[in-house]
């Protein structure tokens, strides 16, 4: 189990820090979910390498949004700070490391974080995201969009340095 560990901490960590930014509760929900995990992959057939990590991620995933949602983090927002958005659509993402478009991206509200991690990271798609979380279709999409103009400004601010 250790190895097992060893193998996979780091890569599930990522996961689980994309949905829960902070510290001491990120470690709680990785702690849960290899927990789960152990309990559960003696009844999982494999299949392949990927087929596994694809499954584990899931499984991090969904304990985070399960944190998540016990904790009433995870809130939805209307709009946020419209009138100073940009009107580009896409981040210019191309221009940051990845360490400065995660730290980005772990400091959107709770509602547009999760939404952008399900919807890229984990290929959900709005409808999946809106059943998952409970919300509607369209809140989903609009979570994303809203997200999307809000990392284009801050991106922005950063690479011009203001």
């Amino acid at each position: 189990m250790s190895q097992f560990y060893q193998m996979y901490v780091e890569e599930l960590s990522s996961v689980c820090y994309r949905y829960v930014p902070s510290g001491e509760d990120a470690k709680d929900v990785l702690q849960n979910s290899f927990v789960k995990i152990f309990t559960s992959l003696p009844t999982i057939e494999y299949r392949s390498e990927e087929a596994l990590r694809g499954w584990m991620k899931r499984v991090v995933a969904n304990e985070a949004l399960t944190f998540l949602r016990r904790r009433k983090k995870l809130l939805f927002l209307e709009s946020h700070e419209e009138e100073t958005l940009l009107d580009d659509d896409e981040p210019q993402t191309e221009r940051l490391s990845p360490d400065a478009l995660h730290q980005l991206i772990s400091e959107l509200p709770d509602g547009y974080r999760t939404v952008v991690n399900l919807y890229v990271f984990e290929g959900y798609s709005h409808k999946q995201i809106a059943e998952l979380l409970g919300i509607t279709e369209s809140t989903s999409g609009s979570q994303f969009y809203y997200a999307k103009r809000l990392l284009a400004k801050r991106i922005k601010e950063l690479t011009n340095g203001k």
